[in-house]
């Protein structure tokens, strides 16, 4: 490689542009240091969308440019700072987000949800640490009040709970690095307390178990590992895998350990594009030890929730609980996507989905107590590069209901 430049000019300090960037001209390109060149300034999380090109040059040479849109502010630029902003409207949530402050690569994101069912606020932090593009820490404070609807997943209630409030806050901080384009590893730690009120319904003999007020501390490790790579095929193969340790500080309660695993393949059919991308997720977690509601796993298709089991709604009437809940589960989705139009300002995609999974609780009172099947199909609009709408219907193939959906992705 003769000479990198990039295109367009950024305004990312040249100390933090150029450490992010492992290879210099003159110099042999190698894939890896490609591969870790695109993980930090992904971890850098300014940029919406980046693409490299490599231009022949004198004697068997080549100049690299990297075509980065750089977040500035709001965004890319004041249109796409109020649509980022206002995105969430339809279901009463804005997302104030600020980036690169100070040509840092500081990132200021938050949220405000006034859902009178599901009120939420959360604001998040992160900057590199010691001016490393691979070091990065985040900072976060989150707060909900949600009314939750058990009648269909709870069996431990003499009558049907239906109005369940639970109100929890929690603080924690994170560092993720990048140890190079084939792995990195993170760490963090949490405190939060949560509240539980009318729970006149409930008289279960383990309802301390799930419905206790109590104040938590908890600690996580994790790692991420690319398994396989055939740019030829244009297909990857990558896994993850978290440990988290805690307790909870209430009667009959203790501490807790949970253990989560994932891989995913990712694969481009055709040479140029992205038409027919394909996506297969494989998920599994299990918790030891006894936890709150809000520590169970959830599969469903909720906006707080990333366990996706796209048939079953994991809210009745606005109120979070119509999901399977458990402390072990298992999860596989699947999906491809159709590039059926696309302009400068946004990209349509339309493909079918399969998932499958099942969830479990050794109290008995909780789990989905058959394996689940879903299938249905979704649209996804890439809004100017940096959101993305997602519109879906799915229908559960055992019980023979379906569920619409829509959200937005930052």
């Amino acid at each position: 490689m003769r000479r990198l430049t990039f295109e367009p000019s950024l305004k990312l300090k040249e100390s933090l542009r150029d450490s992010a960037v492992a290879f210099n001209a003159p110099q042999v390109l190698t894939a890896d240091a490609l591969l870790t060149t695109e993980a930090r300034l992904d971890d850098l999380g300014i940029f919406s969308s980046r693409r490299m090109e490599l231009s022949p040059a004198d004697s068997g040479n080549y100049d690299a440019t990297l075509h980065l849109a750089e977040k500035n502010g709001w965004g890319d630029s004041k249109v796409e700072g109020v649509v980022s902003l206002l995105s969430g409207l339809p279901y009463a949530t804005v997302y104030p987000e600020f980036y690169n402050l100070g040509r840092d690569a500081v990132n200021l994101t938050s949220l405000a949800r006034w859902d009178s069912e599901k009120r939420r606020v959360s604001l998040a932090l992160s900057f590199p640490l010691y001016g490393d593009p691979s070091l990065r820490l985040r900072l976060y404070a989150d707060a909900r009040n949600e009314n939750w609807n058990l009648a269909q997943t709870f069996l431990g209630a003499v009558t049907p709970v239906t109005d369940l409030n639970m109100r929890r806050a929690a603080a924690g901080a994170e560092v993720h690095s990048i140890v190079n384009g084939r792995w990195s590893w993170s760490a963090g730690a949490e405190v939060a307390h949560r509240n539980f009120r009318n729970l006149a319904a409930i008289s279960s003999p383990v309802q301390p178990e799930f419905f206790a007020n109590a104040t938590s501390l908890a600690a996580w490790l994790g790692a991420e590992r690319s398994l396989y790579r055939a740019p030829e095929r244009r297909f990857t193969l990558d896994s993850s895998a978290n440990v988290k340790v805690g307790r909870e500080f209430a009667n009959g309660l203790g501490p807790l350990a949970t253990v989560r695993a994932s891989l995913r393949a990712h694969w481009l059919p055709r040479a140029k594009g992205d038409d027919y991308e394909t996506q297969i997720k494989i998920r599994t977690g299990a918790t030891a030890g006894k936890a709150t509601l809000d520590e169970l796993f959830e599969l469903g298709i909720e906006r707080d929730n990333d366990l996706w089991l796209r048939g079953h709604a994991g809210t009745f009437d606005g109120r979070k609980g119509s999901a399977p809940l458990g402390r072990r589960f298992f999860l596989a989705n699947w999906e491809t996507d159709k590039s059926i139009y696309q302009n400068g300002f946004f990209t349509v995609k339309f493909g079918p989905f399969l998932d499958s999974g099942a969830i479990a609780d050794s109290s008995g009172l909780f789990g989905s107590r058959r394996w689940l099947w879903d299938a249905g199909a979704q649209c996804k609009v890439r809004v100017l590069g940096s959101l993305t709408v997602v519109l879906s219907y799915g229908r559960d193939l055992r019980g023979g209901k379906g569920v619409f959906y829509g959200t937005v992705l930052h």
